[in-house]
């Protein structure tokens, strides 16, 4: 029989700010890591470290402590400080696919920079796992991944579970991704503390290791045990060595070691068997009692949750794809300035940070790092497109550009989209330095009647308006700032845009038959709006019956709201026992058209409500004395407060879904809003888009479930289809949902949860967390047939990001002085005529595939385009060889070159993509 051997591995799961602000937590990792130092130059049997899977522990020490760099990078070069791979502790769930692979990515490089990059996945604390982790993961050229929640460990002796979905005999298993991606998995069983504060008193060690031996043996498919030296912010154990001294000579028979991750993963590997369970895709806690995965963090501080998806899209969707297309037109690429900002971002997502279950100080130090992230990355976008724009020429919109004022509208998204969109345009500047005078003469300024053109000539329906005067100024990078005044106009019209491109309108004043047109209207009777695709039809309580045309299926009763009261924390939600929930349902709502123009019918749905002002004082006592959440007996406030929900329903002359914008007047305390949309499909399960996949969930839970709440995560939307027909909820920055079967399988979407506490370990009062104020969230309602569920995905996909207009920069809407102006007429003569009316920087085909990136590598000057396969089937992608691109090749998320694709016939470039397969792309450019 093979000897047993203890891999003892120290440690510190190192929260970077969570019941205490970032700094006050750093100032106790700055010790840490100067005890840890102490240690390996005064014991030499103080083998290693492992610094959490995180680089960003680094950084945070070193700008303290710059001086000690190059110590902390020989031990780093010796193996001693583990770090690495990651450069946060990231919840999965409620960060983007994107931002994870930045994540990996970020962490490479700086672990590469200090010296050594541990390839051992991390997930210590992970309030469960993404199914698509195994496969990003080793596409990283990770060996193996370690996570501490979402598995159930039954600990049956030598028993194999037949179906190996959600649960595990040991602590050893396969971890597999729906493509099929297999890497071996360590379940902390017995949590990532199982091996701290070991005695050096024989007697106590004897208890000691004997309790936790035990434990340990239960879970083990191997002769090699886990045992982590450490805890959450835990000191470093100064006499580890004498208390591993200790258990050797308690245990002779067994073998104990001062460990690290790569040798305790070797040698689990060298044992695995057919004894190993494999568990498949997501880790939730499916086959728990659904406590420990802490799915209501999704919902609580719903606008930090809302802001980190407009970061997140600012990014994805904007500076890279229009910094790209810069770039390939001549521009700098601003890769440092991007990596700051994701940098900064990512910050915001240790998963105590963007879980926001921490206190109210952390929360607003968030706010800070979203503002500068999303600054950086508005800027960079602006800056392209202005770029752009000014390449293109006046020749595009024929002659007399001094009465016409052309703009260009870019998508960042990797497919065509239709939207409505307003663009701002100055009609003219006044550049005078008497600013108030200038204010003056653009108010009195005369206008013509406008008409809107594309750029082949062709009218466009377009509702427009006179903003009058308006400040402004410009920036220019080879002189003094210049302010000016102008009249504007804003121009409100449905554009279609193509793929990571642009295309280009013109304003101009219009001739005699060209606003002759008879007003068309989507309204089509009382509170009713229709278009070619949707019926919209909203009854007296502010719900809507909404009617697919092409199925001819109506969906009733859509958009009523529920509110109850929570005794839980920012980790969980707990209904408040024996109080009934209040609902919009047959309640009169006031319904007022407040759009009406040809390309966007809009009502507007306003409930006044009276809800309890808070819990009861009992809650305060339950709080303070930290009583059980699931125990507790506190009931609502006796006293009311009004409560007023604003719900925009918008319809576009194109539109596939209704548009929905909810504003909460938010003065109650201690409760949960949610939107309840009902579907009416039979199925038992649903749909729901994740990191890198569209996950298949039942709609009720495992026996084994006894949270009370049954929500779920969600990234961009959730669906339920039956056999003909489906619906789907898209949000932004929405992540809870819940399917209600016993209410016509309701999809029903969270749209916030106002809590008083941290919760988990002590008292942490979060009054912040209350959200009281006004608060806006957006989502969409797409019925679709049940053999177009791919679009209906792809619409979820476009919602996330909006179209954007720039105007182009000629000179002619502008009154400068005579000096100035053959400067600003040489300039716009030099880029004008470069780059076309309209154009498309990626043409590909593939339905069922989601393009989610498109960037610059972050070493050398290749493009990265990713994909994946949300489908169970596998998808041929085809792109068209651009002018720009030189050749393609497979890569991965660590941008590597693979294998070289070559052009077909047709001059596309062709490759299968696996059923749920994470594909990147490599172009030369």
């Amino acid at each position: 029989m093979k000897k047993m051997t203890v891999h003892i591995i120290p440690h510190s799961h190192w929260d970077r700010e969570w019941y205490m602000a970032f700094e006050q937590h750093r100032i106790r990792l700055v010790r840490l890591v100067d005890e840890v130092m102490e240690l390996f130059d005064q014991d030499e049997n103080y083998r290693s470290f492992h610094l959490d899977g995180q680089t960003i522990i680094l950084d945070d020490y070193l700008e303290i402590k710059p001086q000690n760099r190059e110590k902390l990078l020989n031990y780093i070069g010796e193996g001693k400080l583990i770090t690495g791979p990651w450069y946060v502790l990231q919840d999965e769930f409620l960060t983007s696919g994107e931002s994870n692979v930045r994540n990996l990515l970020v962490g490479a490089q700086e672990a590469k920079n200090y010296g050594k990059d541990c390839k051992i996945g991390y997930f210590p604390d992970a309030f469960g796992n993404a199914g698509q982790m195994p496969q990003l993961l080793k596409q990283a050229g990770m060996e193996a991944v370690v996570f501490g929640r979402g598995v159930k460990p039954v600990g049956a002796d030598n028993l194999v579970i037949e179906d190996g979905e959600y649960e595990s005999s040991f602590s050893e298993m396969f971890w597999k991704s729906p493509d099929g991606s297999c890497l071996p998995g360590i379940l902390f069983a017995n949590w990532y503390n199982n091996g701290m504060e070991i005695p050096v008193d024989e007697k106590e060690a004897k208890v000691y290791w004997d309790e936790r031996l035990e434990k340990a043996k239960k879970f083990a498919g191997t002769s090699q045990l886990l045992f982590m030296n450490g805890c959450d912010h835990q000191p470093v154990q100064k006499n580890l060595t004498e208390a591993i001294a200790v258990a050797r000579r308690l245990y002779p028979e067994i073998e104990f070691v001062h460990s690290d991750f790569p040798s305790y993963v070797k040698a689990v590997k060298e044992e695995l068997g057919d004894n190993i369970s494999t568990v498949t895709g997501e880790l939730t806690g499916q086959k728990t009692d659904g406590r420990t995965t802490l799915v209501n963090t999704c919902s609580n501080r719903v606008d930090l949750k809302i802001r980190n998806r407009e970061c997140e899209t600012a990014l994805e969707k904007n500076a890279e794809p229009m910094a790209v297309l810069a770039w390939l037109n001549g521009d700098e690429y601003p890769k440092e300035l991007l990596c700051y900002a994701w940098k900064t971002l990512m910050q915001n997502h240790p998963h105590d940070s963007i879980c926001n279950c921490s206190v109210d100080e952390v929360n607003r130090e968030m706010k800070t790092r979203f503002d500068k992230s999303i600054q950086v990355a508005k800027e960079l976008s602006e800056e392209s497109r202005c770029y752009l724009a000014k390449k293109i020429g006046d020749s595009c919109f024929s002659d007399a550009m001094d009465e016409k004022r052309p703009f260009v509208v870019f998508n960042g998204a990797g497919w065509e989209k239709t939207q409505v969109i307003s663009v701002v345009l100055d009609w003219r500047r006044d550049w005078q330095k008497n600013l108030p005078s200038g204010f003056e003469n653009m108010n009195r300024l005369e206008l013509p009647e406008f008409v809107l053109k594309d750029a082949q000539g062709n009218c466009v329906e377009a509702v427009i308006e006179d903003l009058g005067a308006a400040y402004g100024h410009m920036l220019p990078g080879d002189r003094f700032r210049r302010p000016y005044m102008a009249r504007q106009v804003k121009v409100t019209f449905e554009a279609t845009v193509p793929a990571l491109g642009y295309a280009s309108w013109v304003l101009e004043p219009a001739k005699e038959d060209e606003n002759t047109r008879e007003r068309a209207s989507l309204v089509t009777g009382p509170e009713t709006m229709e278009n070619e695709n949707l019926k919209v039809v909203i009854a007296e309580d502010g719900s809507y019956t909404l009617t697919d045309k092409k199925t001819g299926i109506s969906y009733p009763e859509i958009g009523w709201f529920e509110e109850c009261g929570d005794v839980g924390d920012e980790y969980i939600f707990v209904q408040t026992k024996g109080t009934k929930t209040i609902t919009t349902r047959g309640k009169k709502a006031k319904v007022e058209l407040t759009e009406d123009t040809p390309v966007r019918a809009s009502f507007t749905v306003t409930h006044e409500l009276k809800v309890p002002a808070s819990g009861d004082k009992m809650l305060d006592y339950e709080r303070n004395c930290m009583y059980d959440y699931y125990s507790r007996t506190s009931q609502r406030s006796d006293e009311l407060v009004p409560f007023k929900l604003e719900t925009v329903l918008s319809l576009e002359k194109s539109g596939k879904g209704v548009k929905v914008q909810t504003t909460i007047v938010n003065t109650a305390k201690d409760h949960r809003v949610r939107v309840i949309i009902p579907t009416g499909l039979e199925t038992d399960c649903h749909y729901t888009d994740s990191v890198f996949e569209v996950v298949k969930r039942p709609n009720r839970h495992y026996d084994t479930w006894k949270n009370p709440s049954g929500c779920e995560h969600e990234q961009n939307f959730t669906a339920v289809y039956g056999e003909k027909a489906g619906l789907l909820a898209a949000n932004f920055g929405l992540y809870e949902y819940e399917i209600l079967p016993d209410q016509k399988n309701a999809i029903a979407l969270t749209l916030l949860r106002s809590t008083g506490e941290m919760g988990d370990w002590g008292v942490f009062p979060t009054p912040d967390a209350q959200l009281l104020g006004t608060y806006s969230m957006k989502y969409e309602i797409v019925p679709f047939s049940a053999d177009e569920m791919t679009k209906a995905y792809q619409e979820a996909y476009l919602f996330q990001s909006d179209l954007v207009g720039c105007q182009v920069p000629c000179g002619c809407c502008s009154t400068v002085p005579p000096y100035e102006k053959p400067e600003e007429e040489r300039r716009h003569r030099e880029c004008k005529d470069i780059l076309p009316a309209a154009a498309s920087y990626l043409e590909w085909q593939g339905e069922g595939l989601a393009f989610t990136g498109f960037k610059r590598a972050d070493e050398g000057k290749d493009v990265m385009a990713r994909f994946v396969n949300v489908t169970d089937q596998a998808v041929r992608l085809t792109l068209r060889k651009m002018e720009w691109i030189r050749g393609a090749y497979e890569s991965n998320v660590l941008e590597e070159k693979k294998e070289t694709l070559d052009l077909n016939e047709k001059g596309c470039y062709e490759r299968e993509i696996g059923p749920y397969e994470i594909f990147t792309l490599g172009l030369e450019a």
